[in-house]
């Protein structure tokens, strides 16, 4: 059974970013509830203060909704909700209109007078911050708030209301209703530029790996490349001397047989620096990986005098662990710190960004405890506090390698 916070921890940044921003103007529709309804309790009379309970709710409701769907919008998955910005925006003006009628046709009580002026107020800035998420003009988000701040006190003039007090009403609406437009706009602003900020690290964390990719074509190629255009060369000759019947074909083959077994060997010589690889090496690339991921990683301690199993194991659990906080986590800092101590080197890759339990539990690392137990080795791998992950592998050594204790200086070249 998963704990309540993992749903959270298991998004990325960017989709913690909009639940945060989609359940912010959730919010503000409570607010709204809570600062123009719920008050008129207190100051008018029971059934009338229900109507307005129910009337600012609904409006309440209808921006959430609008909300929701604009977001969706703006990332993508749906269509401009036109109707809902129609239907918002008409039951806003009514609301308005309908607090106006009820300040000046409505029982003649200050209570009344000033649930109505609050809820004209807030109708109409909670009416155009919610439009401007489902506009990105910025003109149009101009034009709808001075609209609805100009249409608001000029609606108050055949109504009744004085001259002055209709200016100062446009006034609050036009405040009001700018800096909710502006904290839409500013969301769905930041909402996109995390989204793009994730986009472009998963970009060039895939570049990265593709370059790797593209090293070890060229490698190849490089390897194979002229050997097979000389053994097709060389057997075309030994079919030609065989067609005569001369017996310098037999020296062609036994030619072609020596290449193609230093082909053979030159090719395991290409994989083995892939599958071990020098630990300094790897260290190095999975600092660059990282890098290019957006991540910031910090690599401290040296291989130098490590036997070349312990380094060819270590540099496998290097690669793995970085690949692990690329796929796994979320993470924006990564550790690596390789120390001598007790006459066993000990390797720690620490990250943040932890997104739930279930990160560590791959095969990967089944794999590397297999590879570190054939030389008496250990893994482990788990959490290491709040939303922090430790995998620590241990080898052996020689009694000649290192003293007791010691720890092994800074690399500056690795680091660097």
């Amino acid at each position: 059974m998963s704990r309540p916070g993992n749903w959270w921890r298991r998004k990325s940044t960017a989709q913690q970013v909009e639940t945060y921003t989609r359940w912010s103007f959730h919010f503000f529709a409570v607010i709204e509830v809570a600062a123009f309804g719920l008050p008129a309790f207190s100051q008018v009379g029971t059934p009338l203060s229900g109507w307005l309970l129910l009337v600012v709710g609904v409006h309440a409701l209808c921006c959430a909704v609008t909300a929701s769907r604009a977001i969706d919008w703006t990332r993508g998955r749906r269509e401009q909700p036109v109707r809902l910005l129609i239907m918002l925006g008409a039951v806003t003006a009514l609301l308005a209109i309908a607090a106006i009628g009820l300040a000046e046709r409505g029982p003649d009580t200050d209570g009344v007078d000033t649930v109505a002026g609050s809820l004209f107020g807030g109708v109409l800035s909670f009416g155009a911050g919610t439009l401007a998420l489902g506009i990105r003009n910025r003109r149009r988000v101009f034009a709808v708030v001075t609209g609805f701040a100009a249409g608001g006190g000029i609606t108050a003039f055949p109504l009744g209301m004085p001259g002055s007090t209709a200016l100062a009403a446009a006034v609050v609406v036009l405040v009001g209703a700018g800096f909710l437009a502006f904290t839409s706009l500013f969301s769905v602003w930041l909402l996109n530029a995390v989204y793009a900020l994730d986009e472009a690290r998963e970009t060039r964390a895939r570049l990265a790996v593709a370059e790797e990719r593209l090293r070890f074509g060229r490698d190849l190629h490089d390897v194979m490349g002229r050997n097979l255009a000389v053994i097709a060369l060389k057997s075309e000759l030994a079919v030609q001397l065989a067609r005569r019947e001369r017996p310098e074909a037999v020296d062609q083959m036994i030619e072609v047989q020596r290449i193609a077994r230093e082909s053979q060997r030159e090719v395991r010589e290409v994989v083995r620096g892939y599958r071990e690889a020098d630990l300094d090496t790897e260290l190095t690339g999975a600092q660059g990986v990282l890098r290019a991921a957006g991540i910031t990683c910090e690599v401290t301690g040296e291989s130098a005098g490590l036997p070349a199993g312990v380094q060819s194991a270590l540099g496998w659990v290097v690669r793995e662990a970085a690949t692990n906080v690329l796929r796994h986590g979320d993470a924006e800092r990564c550790t690596v710190t390789l120390r001598v101590a007790e006459g066993r080197v000990v390797l720690t890759v620490e990250n943040d960004g932890v997104r739930g339990p279930g990160e560590g539990r791959g095969s990967g690392l089944a794999g590397l405890r297999e590879r570190l137990s054939a030389i008496d080795g250990e893994l482990r791998a788990g959490p290491a506090g709040k939303g922090l992950f430790r995998l620590t592998a241990e080898v052996p050594l020689p009694e000649s390698v290192g003293e007791p204790g010691s720890v092994l200086l800074p690399a500056s070249e690795v680091a660097s």
